[in-house]
């Protein structure tokens, strides 16, 4: 399979089964994820994976709206990034969790990201802050998105190469 193929099968998906991802699978979305460039290869993301049911479900409120499908994924990565490492963490860990999107639609995992930099909980706090808090990371941190995993429930069609808006590419002379 060409990787425009899983270009076009990568969509977001926020209803999953209740059954696990392979174990080799998400192996090779974690890969993914590791695999990612960053700037000057400082590397400064780390992925926590959480499996944990009532934290998943506490995980999906830590955003007003757009975060509910956690509650319902059979796992998510977080990706946390240390930004005395790079300045860059929010496009190294941007880079890294579209990897593992990627990756995820080419095995046929259900994935979608959750974008939680910039975002408030419906009470107005700093989305970044309540996800620390849950999941017990050091302030110094930084949160751009969780990547939510699982088995769709239901079938998930590809985009076509004929629905891409062209008329958004210019040639500069």
């Amino acid at each position: 399979m060409a990787l425009i193929d899983d270009l076009l099968k990568r969509r977001s998906v926020r209803r999953y089964k209740d059954e696990n991802i392979p174990k080799k699978d998400f192996e090779k979305i974690l890969q993914a994820g590791l695999l990612a460039p960053t700037s000057r290869n400082r590397k400064p993301c780390n992925f926590l994976i959480v499996e944990n049911k009532k934290t998943l479900e506490k995980l999906s409120k830590a955003k007003e709206s757009g975060a509910e499908m956690l509650a319902g994924c059979n796992k998510a990565i977080v990706v946390v990034a240390n930004p005395m490492i790079s300045d860059t963490w929010i496009e190294d860990s941007s880079i890294a969790l579209g990897y593992m999107h990627l990756m995820a639609a080419s095995l046929d995992i259900g994935s979608c990201w959750v974008q939680i930099h910039l975002r408030k909980t419906s009470d107005g706090e700093d989305s970044e802050n309540a996800v620390k808090e849950i999941i017990g990371v050091d302030d110094y941190y930084r949160i751009v998105g969780i990547l939510a995993l699982g088995i769709p429930k239901n079938e998930v069609k590809p985009y076509a190469l004929e629905d891409i808006d062209k008329s958004r590419i210019h040639f500069l002379v």
